[in-house]
């Protein structure tokens, strides 16, 4: 690995390829590994089909992501506990650290009741797992604000073990990416990169391409005695070829290696005398 993070591909960040195309564009590419995100995408909730293209690609699995989504609330069933477990059973199979995981919909009355207590459970069962909590944001709609989380978009106000630090999230929350992180303190165990404009809705940019601070975020983990993993969640579903596609996600690795990597030591000077 050119860093001491590993970076990782989000599955999420090819679409609409499938979850095979991951790992074949992350080998090509040079990523560390891959974060599944599980979908309705079949390949994505099969555990024999993730680590068969993991070992033929020689390209881990070291996150997987919680169906959490609005299009993925009957991936594996109905009940968001179950998709949780499904979620955490996937990996401990596949030998992945972490499990991202959003804060409840505000519809989830019984859920987002329960979370704090449900979730401690879980992770009472799954030891060696990070149930990373995600940090999301406000969304509008027919020009008003409104927050579809419960108790609220940021999971520091409620309080976690673990933490996912989403810097797109935090443009489309119009907060910095940097403050979130020092909210998130000792519990900060992941990282999805991708950058937005602050145009108050999810865009997943390219880092660099937006006005988070992307490479002063990277180049503070060190100093915050982050040992989690960063993982590339961008958008390139209007890619207008499998090319841009790849110069895409190349540029997102680039830019995760060369803001991750430490600083050179300066050689010290030589007097001759």
């Amino acid at each position: 690995m050119s860093s001491r993070v590993p970076v990782l591909l989000s599955s999420s960040s090819v679409f609409p390829e499938p979850t095979a195309a991951a790992f074949e564009l992350a080998a090509t590419t040079g990523y560390d590994g891959i974060e599944v995100m599980v979908w309705t995408d079949a390949v994505s909730q099969d555990a024999g089909a993730l680590k068969g293209l993991a070992d033929h690609y020689d390209m881990p699995v070291l996150s997987v992501h919680a169906p959490c989504l609005l299009v993925t609330q009957r991936v594996w069933s109905p009940d968001p506990w179950e998709r949780l477990r499904r979620a955490a059973q996937l990996a401990e199979t596949l030998g992945a650290p972490t499990v991202v995981v959003h804060p409840p919909f505000s519809w989830q009355r019984d859920y987002a009741k329960n979370f704090a207590a449900g979730l401690a459970k879980i992770q009472a069962q799954h030891p060696d797992l990070a149930f990373a909590i995600e940090n999301m944001f406000p969304v509008k709609m027919a020009g008003r604000w409104f927050v579809p989380y419960t108790p609220g978009w940021d999971p520091t106000e409620t309080g976690f073990d673990a933490y996912t630090l989403d810097l797109s999230h935090c443009a489309a929350s119009r907060i910095n990416a940097l403050g979130m992180a020092d909210k998130m303190g000792a519990g900060l165990k992941h990282v999805h990169l991708g950058d937005g404009t602050g145009e108050g809705r999810d865009e997943h940019l390219v880092p660099g391409r937006g006005n988070q601070p992307c490479a002063e975020l990277l180049r503070s983990l060190s100093a915050r005695g982050f040992t989690g993993s960063v993982a590339l969640e961008v958008s390139t579903r209007k890619a207008a070829s499998r090319a841009v596609r790849v110069a895409d996600l190349q540029e997102s690795l680039d830019f995760a290696r060369r803001h991750l990597a430490p600083a050179e030591k300066a050689t010290p000077a030589i007097t001759r005398g």
